[in-house]
């Protein structure tokens, strides 16, 4: 019982963790612009290929997490410091951005001219960025076995299957939603992802300074005689 309650409290904790990042109310307005006269058939394979591609690359990093860690030597705190930090420039960046700047329309219009847009732009960068590749290697520390492993994927493959019904009511959540409507519930999400990095931050923080090591070093300094 207790196997299968932490089993779900981490399917859930991915959940909560990826959605606010991946965004998926903010892909629908995008997904909209690049599909732009696509058949509803066209627009239907490239959600779904860009969803799977999406739980392709997140599954990849989350296995290879541990082997990336150790390669580098990335301590969990590191990690999830760095991550937060991460994190928080893509909140600070969804908070402060107002209108689409030139750069952005350049980036639609190439997307738009492709055949295909499933991989770019649509599961690279724009649904698997750094923020949630970030957050999926910090997921790593989270699992102690297999069995966590696969609630995490578990986890990852309900926000593709929101992500994709999402895509596929892109034009009807739009025009219902509203171009305004839209940037306050990107505003929302952006406070939600400062939060979440933030409180990587926190946690990487604090497990650097409850580190046992340091916090015996730091005994002995103060408790050393004065001039030794």
């Amino acid at each position: 019982m207790h196997e299968l309650s932490h089993f779900g409290s981490l399917v859930l904790g991915t959940v909560i963790g990826l959605l606010p990042i991946i965004n998926p109310l903010a892909a629908t307005a995008v997904f909209v612009t690049i599909t732009n006269g696509d058949t509803p058939e066209h627009q239907n394979r490239q959600a779904l290929r860009g969803c799977g591609y999406m739980v392709m690359i997140l599954v990849s990093f989350l296995i290879g997490g541990t082997f990336i860690m150790n390669f580098f030597g990335i301590s969990i705190p590191g990690l999830r410091i760095a991550g937060g930090l991460v994190v928080c420039g893509v909140g600070f960046g969804m908070l402060a951005s107002s209108r689409p700047d030139a750069e952005q329309h350049k980036r639609h219009a190439e997307a738009q001219a492709k055949g295909d847009i499933s991989f770019s732009p649509l599961a690279m960068p724009m649904l698997s960025g750094p923020g949630s590749i970030a957050v999926t290697i910090g997921f790593t520390s989270l699992a102690t076995g297999p069995l966590d492993y696969l609630a995490i994927i578990a986890g990852i493959l309900i926000v593709a299957v929101i992500t994709y019904v999402m895509l596929r009511l892109s034009e009807r959540a739009a025009g219902l939603i509203g171009a305004n409507g839209t940037a306050a519930l990107n505003k929302v999400m952006g406070f939600l992802i400062l939060c979440i990095g933030v409180q990587f931050i926190v946690n990487g923080t604090v497990a650097v300074l409850s580190d046992p090591e340091l916090v015996d070093s730091i005994r002995k300094l103060v408790t050393s005689p004065a001039g030794q």
